[in-house]
């Protein structure tokens, strides 16, 4: 997720180094470039600590390092279909909210009807990402629609489309692209729904989670598969990191629906310093430092005075209009149904296969 795995990368190291010789830290297991490095500084300074931040690429690769003994994390920040199983696997705490005041007093009830849990049992709502095609304005052919699911058939895109590398996205493309449930557990659907991304297959360059932020723009892809913040971070720059603004790529929601998915803040079983963390999540949770968040991470966080705080512009940019959300499909749990795991491990098989189209 967010900008390049290498700016995430070079974070990570400085934020490793300065925690040298400090017993007092916290240890934050995330997407990249998905915390804004002067509110952790801020973080810092105010708690006496050190932040260590470490990413991972998608859930499947989070999940896996957990439960293979993958340890010493005090916040992770799942997808909020993930948090079912992982609590259910009794990775993460239920959270003690007496602890966390700012949630209850700063969550912008706008957001209510994109989560999962409003409970807030085991998780605290980060931020929103909508899931649809970042393209290229002047390199999409004359007559192309980039607004539906079907433009991944075009042949006039061959080999130059790009796929999300996981299994819930794709499948759930398929499945909206034909009037389902992006949650369907139908055998009948999910069969179609396969059908239909063997047809993308003929046309995509590869399956992956991350290379569209860079080809996109280089000019290497046309059109990929990915996150709404992702792409905003492209479009607005980052003058001093020597990346102007770019006018000529786009963001695409298809017609036919599209993927809504919070991230989570959730606290470690094993946190070594669950104090900490709750602190954290208070913290990330406070107006101006929620305002200051979502101007780096270019997407929304569900904290009411933060969203207030923004320039108007910028909060038109990246928030939804409500007609908008309608189309949406929040993405949600089916891994407590082992017939439906098994549907679609076997489909998502079926789809990476070599050489099946």
């Amino acid at each position: 997720m967010k900008i390049s795995a290498m700016i995430g990368l070079a974070a990570t190291a400085v934020l490793l180094a300065g925690c040298e010789g400090n017993s007092r830290s916290l240890h934050i297991y995330t997407w990249s470039d998905y915390i804004s490095p002067e509110v952790i500084a801020k973080f810092e300074k105010a708690h006496n600590c050190k932040v260590v931040v470490d990413t991972f690429d998608s859930n499947e690769t989070m999940y896996a390092k957990l439960k293979a003994g993958g340890s010493g994390y005090d916040l992770i920040t799942p997808s909020s279909y993930f948090v079912p199983t992982m609590a259910r696997e009794k990775l993460i705490v239920k959270l003690d909210h007496s602890r966390i005041p700012n949630v209850k007093a700063n969550f912008d009830s706008g957001f209510a009807d994109q989560i999962i849990d409003p409970t807030f049992e085991y998780n605290v709502p980060y931020a929103v990402t909508y899931t649809g095609f970042m393209y290229a304005k002047d390199k999409v052919p004359k007559g192309v629609n980039v607004e539906t699911w079907k433009v991944l058939e075009n042949p006039a895109l061959k080999g130059k489309v790009t796929l999300l590398d996981d299994i819930r996205e794709v499948i759930g493309a398929g499945l909206m692209s034909l009037g389902y449930s992006l949650n369907s557990k139908k055998p009948e659907e999910v069969e179609a729904a396969v059908k239909e991304v063997l047809k993308w297959k003929a046309n995509i360059r590869k399956f992956d989670a991350e290379s569209y932020k860079t080809e996109v723009p280089a000019g290497a892809t046309i059109l990929g598969h990915g996150y709404s913040s992702d792409v905003t971070q492209v479009v607005v720059g980052d003058e001093e990191a020597g990346n102007p603004p770019r006018d000529d790529i786009g963001f695409a929601l298809p017609k036919e629906g599209f993927t809504i998915a919070f991230d989570e803040l959730v606290i470690s079983v094993a946190a070594p310093n669950p104090d900490l963390a709750y602190e954290f999540i208070n913290f990330m949770y406070e107006g101006e430092v929620a305002k200051e968040n979502m101007e780096y991470i270019m997407g929304p966080m569900p904290v009411k005075p933060g969203i207030a705080a923004l320039d108007a512009d910028y909060r038109r940019l990246i928030t939804l209009s409500r007609e908008t959300i309608k189309r949406g499909q929040v993405l949600r749990p089916i891994d407590d149904d082992p017939a439906a795991m098994e549907l679609y491990n076997k489909a998502w098989d079926r789809i990476k296969a070599t050489g099946e189209k």
